[in-house]
């Protein structure tokens, strides 16, 4: 993965330490990331706050696919959002911010913009 210098790679923790096929927060400076770990491998991230109402929630939200894009469903309002792009896949004009994860050596990194840190 490729950092720019307006970019950061934040350590997280170690992989074994995330459940699969659901999600944690991590505090990172002043904001909350939701981070999931789905069983087929694959990895993402999103601000852990549901645009919907500003709630610090979608880490405990239901993880999941809708044809193919995987998401993540808030847990108090059940709308979807991709967690490849952060769109609303429930039809509204919600969106999240989404961050690149790398995984190397064991170790969760995030790929975040250097003033969150």
């Amino acid at each position: 993965m490729t950092v720019s210098p307006t970019e950061s790679m934040f350590l997280v923790a170690q992989a074994s330490s995330f459940p699969e096929d659901a999600g944690i927060c991590a505090r990172v400076g002043e904001r909350q990331i939701a981070i999931f770990r789905f069983s087929n491998g694959e990895w993402y991230a999103c601000d852990n706050a549901c645009p919907h109402t500003g709630d610090m929630v979608l880490a405990r939200g239901l993880t999941g696919d809708q044809k193919g894009e995987p998401k993540v469903a808030c847990p108090q309002h059940k709308r979807s959002f991709s967690l490849k792009d952060g769109r609303c896949l429930s039809g509204d004009s919600y969106k999240v911010q989404t961050y690149p994860v790398e995984v190397k050596d064991g170790q969760v990194y995030l790929k975040l913009p250097s003033d969150y840190l």
